[in-house]
């Protein structure tokens, strides 16, 4: 069930806190009146990510014990051999989860292995890994939960398995009524429409624009990531379990279109009411009964009324397409920019068309009448895109582009996109004057510095505040932990990333119940969803949805009836249950996944000598000669000489100024700078280094004060001399 209850914006809410409290074996449980499910009160006091952790990464578990007094750990391996201990650090009361807890740190051991148990005072964790191919799986099966959700498609038992397999749904062949000619509710439009394909939105097997968008936004920004950390390879053609691996594009982008050609044919035809404009969604009529595949949906389709916020939804992510498709497929760009210049123009024409809150018969109603963010974020995508003046004139008289709420400590959101454009200006090389861009960056390392913060002064760690555990309160965890690797991208900070990988922990069971809130992942993991079609609670012949799927979270709303039952008293933390029927707790959708999947592909990056291996680098030697000097200026000439035993085919190098020199032009190279931070890529005519063989190219740059020479060169990720 979409978040029809759900609150629309981030706001702060009332936190509902354990009052009374029992200490048991360790555990704080609610008292008998109102216990906590008995997964709760099961897990060990020892809380770790119960998949494991990088061997180069930030290791942390956490404690829960009425001890005050620092407890002595042990890391043991799977023959109960010692491998390394240290001592707790007390965190006393932790307000999120009603727990008395306390941390322990052992970061420094970085040997690999399986099967590892942390033992604290005689209580031991689940076991877990340490190994530098952790997040590889979770990488294929996160992006693997889009493909499951198609519609308009059959999901081949090839790609998923027997058990996932299924018909097509929804292309109006008997029992459907849809989605190949769909009606508009009534007094909407007198035509019909063919809205085939995308993405089911959640547990339901409606379609909302405004979710499609930030969703795909997501999933396309991560490959776009990827490429400017030069390991979009990992998601590269026949990497992914979708049906167009082998075409030449990258997996990840043939997912997303998958969804952006939906919200294209979701666009109001020309000659009609709104042309340009988006149908805000299409879903059944009537609530979905549950279960009920999508091939075995016998219920009328109806398009609801286009919204400002959908149409805005669609030129952003039609925009960010044009851009990142350019290179593969020029002639679907192209279809994807017409549509974002239309959309956008349909969007000022009608400003204010927002949808109502109460039209959430039959799906959710995702209203939002506070537009000017969506706005804002189109803006920065078609300018990133086209660098046209009239979309930068856009950008920069948004109130947006100078607010300090573009990000909040609650996350961004489907209703919240402000802080999407941020990322996209401070990320893809554009035009705008220099303070704006050192403003817009600095807003973003800002941002991450408070959720650090947030999470130092927590017992798990967790970058939303205690007031934060609202409904789908995982995803705004899993996009602060996006804009903290943002950061690092910016500013080189391992910091940053660090608290990325700690997120992570939360997600995979270093919480308040011991609880990996991914299915598949981890000895205590989320099995019950609530879905219409993965349904074995209910029916034994349907499956628990599929591994990578992640719930919701705790929501201390209690916005459905088994929660309130089951979860009275809770504190914020613990506000979850897997249960099939707490739609509020524990729905999946595509908006939580789509973060689950970026900060996945991001944590399996392997850069560094982790204890499993370099990634395959290029021995290399770089000479930096200045040719030209004047007060504010100077050109340089970069020749990059492999010098290892093989060629190499396409190249990255990486430097820093630490003048504050920056590039206005460059010859033979393309070079973006972010900061400090200077990337070169090759050009097409000089793609290949030969075993001995150089590469030069030329730029112009600017400077106040002195111009000193870069200190460190790195190549393909591996460090030249």
């Amino acid at each position: 069930m979409p978040r029809s209850e759900s609150l629309h914006r981030h706001r702060t809410l009332s936190a509902v806190l354990l009052t009374s409290s029992l200490l048991v074996g360790g555990l704080l449980t609610a008292p008998a009146a109102t216990a906590l499910p008995t997964a709760a009160a099961a897990t060990t006091a020892v809380r770790v990510n119960q998949v494991g952790y990088l061997p180069d990464g930030p290791k942390h578990a956490t404690v829960v014990t009425t001890s005050s007094q620092a407890l002595t750990w042990q890391l043991r391996t799977a023959s109960g051999t010692v491998a390394a201990s240290g001592s707790t650090v007390p965190k006393g009361a932790d307000r999120a989860s009603g727990q008395s807890v306390q941390v322990a740190d052992f970061s420094s051991h970085r040997s690999t292995g399986s099967g590892y148990v942390l033992t604290v005072d005689g209580r031991s964790s689940d076991p877990f890994d340490i190994r530098p191919d952790l997040y590889d799986g979770l990488r294929s099966d996160a992006m693997a939960f889009f493909y499951h959700q198609r519609s308009g498609i059959a999901i081949e038992s090839s790609l998923v398995g027997s058990g996932y397999a299924r018909p097509a749904g929804h292309l109006g062949v008997a029992p459907n009524k849809g989605d190949t000619s769909v009606p508009c509710q009534s007094g909407v439009c007198d035509y019909t429409r063919d809205v085939r394909g995308g993405w089911y939105d959640a547990g339901d097997q409606g379609k909302y624009v405004v979710n499609g968008g930030i969703s795909t936004w997501l999933v396309v920004n991560s490959f776009e990531r990827a490429e400017r950390a030069g390991t979009e390879a990992a998601l590269g053609d026949s990497t992914l379990r979708v049906p167009e691996r082998g075409n030449g594009v990258p997996d990840v982008l043939d997912e997303a279109r998958w969804e952006l050609d939906f919200l294209m044919r979701m666009q109001v035809p020309d000659g009609k009411p709104y042309a340009g404009m988006a149908f805000h969604k299409v879903h059944d009529a009537q609530w979905t009964a549950i279960p009920t595949r999508p091939e075995q949906d016998a219920q009328v389709r109806e398009l609801h009324r286009p919204s400002t916020a959908a149409t805005l939804n669609l030129a952003a992510a039609a925009a960010q397409c044009a851009r990142v498709y350019r290179s593969y497929d020029s002639a679907f760009a192209d279809r994807c920019l017409t549509a974002a210049r239309k959309a956008w123009t349909a969007a000022r024409a009608n400003p204010a068309l927002h949808a109502p809150d109460a039209d959430s018969t039959g799906g959710g109603a995702y209203g939002d009448t506070q537009v000017t963010d969506e706005f804002y974020w189109a803006a920065a995508e078609l300018y990133a895109t086209t660098g046209e003046s009239a979309y930068r004139d856009a950008v920069t008289s948004s109130s947006w582009h100078t607010s300090s709420g573009a990000f909040t400590r609650y996350g961004f959101g489907w209703a919240d996109t402000a802080a999407l454009g941020r990322l996209t200006l401070a990320t893809v090389p554009n035009e705008l004057p220099a303070a704006d861009l050192t403003r817009i960056r600095s807003s973003v390392t800002a941002a991450a510095d408070t959720h650090l913060s947030t999470m130092a002064q927590q017992g798990y760690g967790v970058p939303i505040p205690t007031d934060g555990y609202f409904w789908g309160s995982n995803s705004g965890l899993a996009d602060n932990a996006i804009v903290m690797a943002v950061a690092a991208e910016l500013t080189g900070d391992a910091r940053y990333r660090a608290g990325v990988l700690r997120a992570m922990d939360h997600l995979l069971g270093r919480n308040a119940l011991g609880q990996s809130y991914v299915t598949g992942y981890g000895e205590t993991s989320s099995r019950n969803q609530h879905h219409r079609f993965w349904a074995h609670q209910l029916d034994a012949s349907l499956h628990n949805p599929p591994a990578g799927s992640l719930a919701g979270g705790p929501n201390s709303g209690l916005q459905d009836p088994v929660a309130q039952e089951k979860l009275a008293g809770c504190a914020p933390a613990t506000c979850y249950l897997d249960d099939i029927g707490s739609y509020s707790t524990n729905e999946v959708a595509v908006n939580w996944n789509a973060p689950l999947a970026w900060l996945a592909a991001y944590a399996a990056e392997r850069t560094t000598d982790d204890g499993g291996g370099e990634e395959p680098g290029a021995a290399c030697a770089v000479t930096y000669k200045v040719d030209n000097a004047w007060s504010d200026g100077f050109t340089a000439t970069v020749t990059v000489k492999n010098t290892g035993p093989a060629a190499v085919d396409g190249w990255r190098l990486e430097w820093s100024y630490p003048g504050g020199q920056r590039v206005t032009s460059a010859w033979n190279a393309t070079v973006t700078q972010s900061g400090t931070a200077v990337v070169a890529r090759n050009v097409e005519w000089n793609r290949v280094i030969a075993a001995g063989g150089t590469a030069s190219f030329g730029l112009q740059g600017s400077l106040s004060g002195s111009s000193p020479t870069p200190g460190a060169f790195m190549l393909d990720g591996r460090a030249c001399t």
